[in-house]
């Protein structure tokens, strides 16, 4: 009994075990049931989400052009390339029939490491079962297209593992030209047009289905992306290249001769605001001048001297004087209030006219025809300023520009002695662009035009956009008022303070400032200056205005003597390239001393264009030469080929600079010039062999 009673309880025991384990696979298999039915594809959606994710696809950025279609700014496409070593096409057979070919092609094209190296690491990557094995970062576009060719990469993802993915990195092609301007848009900081057209020129970012694997890398699971990016729009600015390299340079020069701390170039076409040069170089603590902050725009500072063009145009527009008026500057230093005033002249001017007061810039006649006029109602002065749109920036796109300020008598600064000193320039503060804008004003007979850096926005070769001039609707001051201010800036040049930028062929009209630069910590006592020169050109018939501003030079500090010469600099490259100022001239002068007027030498198309134009008789050598040399015989011109040879220096002579430009700075010669007219000589003689980089000297005659 107790041996069946025994064999009983075991039973039962062994029952209850297989009914509990039966209870619980049945539980078990509700559970993956209800999961599947129920929670399955949510579950199923969120591993997917942890190992495919959609991965935004950046479009390919617009490109930055300059006014004759150079490329400023332009984005450079670069390549990862990847190899799936465990491609399901790729047997084993294949793979080690074609590794060694393979091995060999990648150090042909990529160079990196040896034949030897690439096999064991491909060899690496088949044995690890690696699916995303990097072969190399950095590839461009001309690699790529030669690792298309090599054996399994030319099968393609699927049957030959190779993945490449794109990126693309911006580019300059004239490096560090008007980069300041060009700019920059990278983690939300924005500057220059890359920063004002940032939304054009980004385009529409596509998307990429990826798949994470070990390690956290991401595999492309297409070889298309799912939604394809769309390029970003070009900005066709209004910088002229050439302009803006002798900009560039003219300034470097100066600033390296005077150890000068910074300085800016503005260049700008008259009647539509074109900036057609803009250079800002700032001294490193080695001593370079680089482009590290655009002072041009930026930089709000007391102009100095050049102010007083705004004073006079506010005391003469208000009839509170006349350019003939006589003022005492006595022996070159009065006493405003509590504070002397001084002239640079040692010994003063004496008793002179205001316009002798304004070409001489006697501190103390602008200050005491101003302090006269305006001194029982300093507010009636500071509303002609403002009526002149002083207190107004430009409003250009490109962000980061300084404000204008001009002071209010109800500041509780001003004192008896701030009107006197606001006259030349001083309690006040301007960016050089702002005080560019109004000379040009000026040049443009009252009426203002906002500087302008962009003329139009294009989709590939379709307009999308042209950017207008934008001018003012009504006119600074009057035009009598702009009569007698221009008069005085022209004899600022003819016999004042900028006499040495007088020459024979073309006149400038301009003013010279020179201000001591205020410093948070110490005032005015540490003697530093800022120099500069802002006018236009030809004063006869302005077609564009500039302003040059040095700041600190450590030797001589007078505007006329710092930043003048590089106005005439970059007023000679324009001279000698521009053709409207030719037409212009050639409309004053129409007629001809002799039947058959002298022929340059220089491009055949020109040469032919303006002979039949002018209905001059020619004979033409040939029809295939781009170049040529003429001679003038009594009844017509003989238009002969000049033949270019290549790797040899050219002949120029008897060229035009701009002709002689186009052809040396083509072979890469690097071109200096003096003088105006056409070539007469040339330091590198015709023949020489050329050698990429070199120097070239031209000497110019008219």
């Amino acid at each position: 009994m107790s041996v069946k009673r025994a064999n009983k309880k075991f039973l039962t025991r062994v029952y209850l075990v297989y009914f509990t384990l039966a209870l619980l696979c049945f539980a078990v298999v509700a559970r993956a049931s209800y999961i599947y039915v129920v929670e399955g594809s949510e579950l199923l959606s969120e591993a997917q989400e942890l190992t495919l994710r959609y991965k935004t696809i950046d479009a390919v950025r617009g490109n930055i052009y300059a006014e004759d279609g150079s490329l400023l700014a332009t984005s450079v496409p670069i390549y990862e390339v990847r190899f799936d070593a465990c491609a399901d096409a790729i047997s084993n057979d294949l793979f080690y029939a074609k590794v060694d070919s393979l091995a060999e092609g990648l150090e042909r094209i990529l160079g990196v490491k040896s034949k030897a190296a690439y096999k064991d690491e491909l060899i690496g990557a088949r044995e690890g079962k690696r699916r995303y094995h990097l072969i190399k970062r950095k590839v461009n576009y001309s690699q790529l297209v030669s690792l298309k060719k090599l054996p399994l990469f030319k099968k393609g993802r699927y049957k030959g593992g190779f993945i490449y993915i794109q990126e693309n990195k911006r580019s300059r092609p004239f490096r560090t030209l008007a980069a300041r301007t060009i700019g920059y848009s990278r983690d939300n900081v924005k500057v220059g047009l890359e920063g004002a057209y940032d939304e054009l020129l980004g385009g529409v970012s596509g998307q990429r289905l990826m798949q994470k694997l070990s390690g956290g890398v991401w595999m492309p699971m297409n070889d298309e992306n799912e939604v394809e990016p769309k390029d970003g729009f070009d900005i066709y600015s209004t910088i002229d290249i050439n302009i803006q390299d002798v900009a560039e340079n003219a300034l470097e020069e100066k600033l390296k001769q005077h150890n000068a701390d910074h300085g800016t170039v503005v260049l700008m076409e008259v009647k539509t605001g074109d900036v057609k040069a803009i250079a800002n170089l700032s001294k490193s603590s080695e001593g370079e001048y680089y482009e590290t902050y655009n002072h041009a725009i930026g930089s709000s500072t007391e102009p100095g001297s050049t102010f007083k063009l705004m004073s006079l145009v506010a005391v003469l527009e208000d009839g509170l004087a006349k350019l003939t008026d006589s003022v005492e500057t006595g022996n070159g230093s009065k006493k405003f209030y509590d504070r002397v005033m001084k002239d640079s002249k040692t010994g003063g001017y004496g008793k002179i006219t205001l316009q002798r007061a304004f070409e001489v810039s006697s501190n103390i006649g602008i200050a005491s025809v101003i302090d006269r006029a305006y001194g029982n109602e300093p507010q009636k002065f500071i509303d002609a300023l403002n009526r002149m749109g002083l207190a107004q920036p430009t409003n250009i796109e490109i962000a980061g520009e300084g404000k204008p300020y001009v002071k209010d008598p109800k500041d509780p600064t001003w004192s008896g002695t701030t009107l006197p000193w606001m006259s030349h320039g001083y309690e006040l503060q301007m960016t050089p662009l702002q005080v560019l804008a109004f000379y040009n004003a000026i040049a443009n007979d009252g009426i203002y035009v906002k500087p302008r850096f962009v003329q139009a926005i294009k989709d590939k070769r379709n307009l999308i956009e042209k950017i207008e001039p934008e001018l003012s609707n009504k006119r600074i001051c009057s035009v009598e008022t702009i009569e007698k201010v221009k008069m005085a800036l022209e004899g600022v040049v003819e016999n004042g303070t900028a006499d040495n930028l007088k020459n024979e062929y073309i006149r400038i009209a301009g003013k010279t400032g020179t201000a001591k630069i205020y410093k948070s910590k110490t005032g005015y006592k540490e003697l530093n200056y800022q120099a500069s020169f802002v006018g236009y050109f030809p004063a006869e018939n302005p077609q564009y205005s500039c302003i040059v501003v040095v700041n600190a030079p450590s030797d001589v500090y007078y505007g006329n003597m710092v930043a003048g010469p590089i106005f005439q600099d970059v007023a000679a490259k324009v001279y000698a390239t521009s053709v409207e100022i030719h037409d212009e001239l050639a409309h004053q002068n129409t007629r001809f001393s002799t039947r058959i007027p002298y022929s340059k030498n220089g491009r055949v198309e020109d040469l032919t264009l303006v002979m039949d134009e002018l209905e001059i008789p020619y004979n033409r050598e040939t029809q295939s030469s781009q170049w040529a040399v003429t001679q003038t015989n009594e009844d017509v011109v003989e238009i002969k080929r000049r033949n270019i040879a290549p790797n040899q220096v050219p002949n120029v002579k008897g060229m035009t600079l701009r002709d002689a430009l186009y052809i040396l700075e083509n072979e890469g010669l690097k071109v200096q010039f003096d003088g105006f007219g056409v070539v007469s000589d040339q330091s590198i003689q015709p023949g020489a062999k050329i050698n990429k980089g070199s120097l070239i000297k031209l000497k110019l005659v008219s």
